[in-house]
């Protein structure tokens, strides 16, 4: 079996969970006194789906070939994480219509690998220092991108309660309470997430205040005040509602740039020479 058939097969259960995740939403839109809760089937298809990404991502590494990070495999791994991270938290929360959102990017995260595929190999060491740098990036972003939708999704139902247009979706989700809560926690989680990253940046890579990539240094320390910030915020004077949401949306704004936006530039704009050794230590901090 190869990559192709994996992220097929992936897709295929994607698909299938984000129908389940549907009807269930649905079926709770439709009977929103109902004091039985549907069965959780998607959890099987959505698992399944999981496994066959990461198995496809890593395909290269289990028959002996370079491991591909270009910006749309790298755009694939977050999504993944992404997905798993919700998948974690839909176990005990009830915040599967987060999935309604995600799971389409998912897919499109890998038919765009299928389609527009790579020609940047580069080889990490997951166990190396380069390594634990590289996944904890991942993990933040993925956590932080999360957060971003609840932030989101926390103004639409924000904005409908105090309008009193409270939509049948809206009445899916939990308390407002429960949702900025929730959003704070992510939040949480993806701070210290993004601070490990940053430390072992420093301490793993060299010259990341250099040419080139001083910027997304720059842009990732200035995210990572962002969301302190707005942390200490929400412990000293009790921020919430819009003001949590824009300081949210603000950060991971300027997460993605420091995150995608030279790679995105280097890959698609630029032309830059690909397989060069200058294009993969840029890329490497692009990480970070």
């Amino acid at each position: 079996m190869t990559a192709s058939y994996l992220f097929l097969l992936a897709v295929l259960f994607y698909f299938i969970t984000w129908f389940l995740v549907v009807r269930d939403v649905r079926a709770s839109i439709a009977n929103p006194n109902t004091k039985s809760k549907p069965k959780k089937y998607y959890f099987y298809a959505w698992f399944l789906a999981l496994v066959l990404h990461i198995f496809g991502l890593h395909y290269p590494l289990l028959t002996g070939e370079a491991m591909t990070l270009s910006f749309i495999a790298l755009g694939s791994y977050v999504m993944w994480f992404l997905s798993l991270i919700l998948f974690i938290t839909t176990i005990r929360r009830k915040v599967e219509s987060l999935a309604i959102f995600i799971l389409p990017f998912t897919m499109l995260s890998i038919v765009a690998t299928l389609v527009i595929g790579s020609d940047t190999h580069t080889v990490i060491n997951m166990r190396s220092g380069l390594g634990v740098h590289i996944l904890f990036s991942l993990l933040a972003y993925s956590v932080l991108m999360l957060a971003s939708f609840q932030a989101l999704l926390l103004a639409t139902q924000n904005k409908q309660l105090h309008t009193h247009q409270n939509s049948g979706f809206i009445r899916t989700l939990p308390s407002l309470e429960d949702m900025e809560h929730l959003l704070f926690r992510f939040i949480a989680v993806g701070l210290a997430l993004l601070s490990i990253a940053l430390i072992t940046g420093f301490y793993y890579l060299d010259n990341l205040f250099g040419s080139g990539i001083a910027h997304k240094t720059i842009l990732s320390i200035v995210a990572w005040v962002v969301f302190s910030v707005l942390l200490f915020g929400r412990w000293k004077y009790g921020w919430r509602g819009k003001t949590a949401v824009r300081w949210t949306l603000g950060g991971f704004i300027v997460l993605m740039l420091a995150f995608f936006g030279t790679k995105f530039v280097q890959e698609f704009l630029l032309d830059t020479p690909k397989h060069s050794t200058a294009q993969s230590t840029l890329f490497i901090h692009n990480l970070g």
